[in-house]
């Protein structure tokens, strides 16, 4: 029983090793994160980039941008940054370039920022990405996945939500809010015109039955 035992145990934990180095390998690459992205619309972009090298540090990271009106990066101690655009105006790419002495050392990493929009009207879209380490080694993060595999290098990729089509719901309430006001309005007046009569003709019969009191008394 105590052989069974020790030999479910060795089994176990040498599965979780396996699970936790397969994890430990899949988040080692390249990623790009922005919660409740849609389509068409502006969000931050967070491009996560872990050191994969055990010996380098990261001292660039260029990242391909999808045409996009605006991009802004958030500035980040010993890294400049540079958007270069085409002549239309739009960002066509983002590069991060580490100041001198500076790089994401061996098991760290680094999460840089981008402000962009409008996003493609696109299910999903993909962020080719060349990462560059301090020994010269340049790793290409730009391979598509297919048929569900993952390939060794993949490219950044950010599932967009569908953009939320709130323009006629807007006009018509833009619409049912002014046709009501005008509704209010006009009800309103009409009511104190009424009001108005009321009290005159309310006068008057006062005055009138004041009048034939008084008439009566003389008689």
């Amino acid at each position: 029983m105590k052989i069974r035992s020790t030999r479910t145990v060795l089994v176990a934990g040498a599965t979780a090793a396996l699970l936790v180095s397969g994890a430990g390998i899949a988040s080692a690459h390249v990623s790009v994160n922005a919660p409740g992205a849609a389509q068409g619309g502006y969000t931050v972009l967070t491009f996560r980039v872990p050191t994969e090298s055990d010996t380098a540090g990261t001292t660039k990271l260029e990242v391909t941008l999808p045409e996009l009106k605006s991009a802004r990066t958030e500035p980040l101690p010993g890294w400049t940054a540079q958007v270069a655009k085409n002549a239309e105006g739009e960002a066509t790419s983002v590069t991060w370039t580490a100041d001198a002495g500076i790089s994401v050392g061996p098991g760290q990493f680094q999460q840089f920022l981008l402000s962009a929009g409008p996003l493609p009207t696109e299910d999903s879209v993909s962020f080719n990405a060349v990462q560059t380490y301090s020994d010269g080694t340049v790793v290409a993060w730009d391979q598509a996945t297919e048929n569900g595999a993952e390939p060794e290098h993949p490219a950044p990729t950010l599932t967009l939500t569908a953009a939320a089509d709130t323009g006629h719901a807007h006009g018509a309430d833009a619409s049912t809010t002014t046709d009501t006001a005008g509704e209010v309005d006009a009800t309103d007046t009409t009511a104190r015109w009424l009001g108005g009569i009321g009290l005159v003709l309310g006068a008057l019969g006062a005055a009138l039955g004041i009048g034939a009191t008084i008439r009566g008394r003389r008689s």
